[in-house]
């Protein structure tokens, strides 16, 4: 039995005709029908049920289209993986992301890949930490980027770094000219956070609750970048990983301050599907990350 009967047998199935997939695999009618014949004959059984206008498998016909679409995704991969193994990494890479990580790693990452695989294309899609699960686990995504990393079934967790969280003030604010501070000075002030949902903000919802402090929510909101913006026009404090931050810091519109408490770090996971074999491109651009994660 021959790869090329089976993808013919998946052919008729999946068109219900004989002649379309006669046209899919450049050969007569006549031949997809011996192909069809002579695998009825090995199984001893019908595996296909003609009618006038549409051909539909049997029970039996069923299950072996459904183990030679296996047998023949496999096949394609094990072919990908030899061809790519003569030429230049190549390819694109899809990266899903929550903003506050991808807007501030991929700049390092893609500099790091033009100068090491300049034909790895890296096409970042910034979504919510649930879709970035989703887009991984269902193939959209090679890589997903989220903070408070969880397991997830059919997904691999891979450590990437520990954000460092500070509180972020205007320059005009009381605590700007003041050293490393407690968590107790953040109480009562008018705190600018991530939307209650996002892992980021249970992860700083917790270290307060943790010390029977409360937090002053005034507003919620669903990117740092918006965060930073009410921030520099003095609506608030927040807490954000210094990261995202180091460019209004250098700018002067933004200052951060350290606590002194231990524990304020934000940690970054990579996913990957469970079992899922990476093209080299996509291979290359997790590499890049693991040493970006060793050279820190």
């Amino acid at each position: 039995m021959q790869l090329e009967s089976l993808k013919m047998f998946v052919d008729v199935v999946e068109t219900g005709s004989f002649s379309r997939a006669a046209q899919l695999n450049h050969v007569t009618q006549s031949a997809v029908s011996q192909q069809i014949r002579a695998l009825e004959n090995r199984y001893e059984q019908r595996l296909l049920s003609r009618s006038a206008r549409q051909v539909t498998p049997t029970p039996a016909g069923e299950r072996l289209f459904r183990g030679c679409k296996e047998i023949l995704a496999r096949f394609a991969e094990v072919e990908q993986e030899i061809r790519e193994q003569a030429t230049e990494v190549s390819g694109t890479c899809n990266v899903s992301s929550i903003y506050s990580v991808g807007l501030h790693e991929l700049h390092t990452i893609q500099k790091e890949l033009l100068r090491t695989h300049p034909k790895v294309n890296v096409r970042l899609n910034y979504r919510r930490s649930d879709q970035v699960y989703d887009d991984v686990i269902l193939g959209a995504a090679d890589i997903g980027l989220v903070a408070y990393p969880q397991p997830r079934a059919g997904v691999d967790l891979i450590p990437f770094r520990e954000d460092k969280l500070v509180l972020v003030v205007p320059p005009s604010h009381p605590l700007a000219g003041k050293g490393k501070l407690t968590m107790a000075a953040v109480a009562g002030l008018p705190f600018i956070g991530f939307d209650r949902e996002a892992p980021s903000r249970k992860g700083i919802d917790k270290l307060f609750r943790d010390k029977n402090i409360e937090l002053n929510p005034t507003m919620e909101m669903d990117n740092v970048e918006t965060i930073k913006r009410a921030v520099e026009l003095g609506l608030g404090v927040s807490i954000l990983p210094l990261p995202t931050v180091q460019q209004e810091v250098a700018a002067g519109t933004l200052v951060t301050k350290a606590f002194t408490e231990p524990g304020f770090t934000r940690p970054i996971g990579i996913l990957v599907r469970k079992g899922k074999y990476l093209s080299r491109a996509s291979q290359a651009v997790l590499d890049s990350f693991k040493g970006s994660r060793a050279e820190d």
